[in-house]
């Protein structure tokens, strides 16, 4: 307990799914926590929910993770309001849906670099002074299977992913030597995106979960966010520039992945 005491975490996307259950699990830990959720219905409700439930500071900041100016004023107002940054999490994320690679717009391919590669530099860039003169920190970035296994109708979402994680990788490099450690977690959890998914294509859900050697989806606090604390605590002291899957053995020989997307 209390691996993370007076540490201050910042969650992008953190009003529901990974984020919400990565944010509980910090607050189980002590850590103060700043929900960075561009939904202010979702994002109050959650940190007023962490609070009541784990006794610290939690802090709902209204972020687009798209916008360079919103980020850096995230991370302005978490220092000015808990007085650090320790811990960045990105895991925000705003998709325009599926699309065969033939069909995908240069809509679908700039929302996607908004979002899954400038929106994590931004935010790693905002909060590298701060750790940097804390003497350290931990930058933990959520990518995906989808970009590894090349998933279909995803390839906007897939390519974003992918750079996230050369860009993760590459400031682990860069980094160490400010004792700052960056590394990548590749998550399978029961999201509201993933319910979706499956309410959609039950049959393709149901396949997927046959081929996960574990047999179910992940929980974002207990499994995910398991991850994520190792990450973010002293326990990783010695770990960066890795990719980790959360996902129940799903990447050991791929699944079969197919919403049906018709022509």
């Amino acid at each position: 307990m209390n691996r993370l005491l007076d540490k201050v975490a910042i969650i992008t996307g953190a009003g529901q799914g990974i984020g919400k259950g990565i944010a509980r699990r910090f607050a189980s830990e002590g850590a103060k926590t700043i929900i960075a959720e561009i939904n202010a219905e979702i994002g109050n409700a959650t940190a007023t929910e962490t609070a009541k439930d784990f006794g610290v500071q939690s802090v709902f900041v209204k972020t687009d993770a798209g916008d360079k100016d919103s980020i850096r004023a995230m991370v302005e107002q978490t220092v000015s309001t808990l007085g650090r940054v320790d811990i960045l999490v990105n895991n925000a994320w705003a998709g325009l849906g599926y699309s065969r690679v033939e069909h995908m717009s240069d809509a679908h391919l700039a929302n996607a670099a908004k979002f899954g590669l400038h929106g994590v530099l931004w935010a790693m860039q905002a909060v590298f002074p701060y750790m940097r003169k804390n003497g350290g920190g931990r930058i933990i970035t959520m990518c995906s299977l989808n970009g590894v296994n090349a998933h279909l109708y995803t390839a906007d979402y897939n390519a974003a992913k992918e750079a996230a994680r050369a860009l993760t990788r590459t400031a682990a490099r860069e980094w160490a030597r400010h004792n700052i450690l960056a590394n990548v977690i590749c998550p399978a959890a029961a999201t509201p995106a993933y319910v979706a998914f499956r309410d959609a294509a039950p049959e393709n859900a149901a396949a997927l979960l046959k081929q996960n050697p574990i047999g179910r989806m992940g929980d974002p606090e207990h499994d995910i966010g398991g991850v994520a604390l190792f990450l973010a605590s002293e326990d990783s002291c010695y770990v960066t520039g890795n990719t980790i899957f959360a996902d129940g053995g799903s990447h050991i020989n791929g699944v079969s992945w197919d919403p049906g997307l018709p022509d």
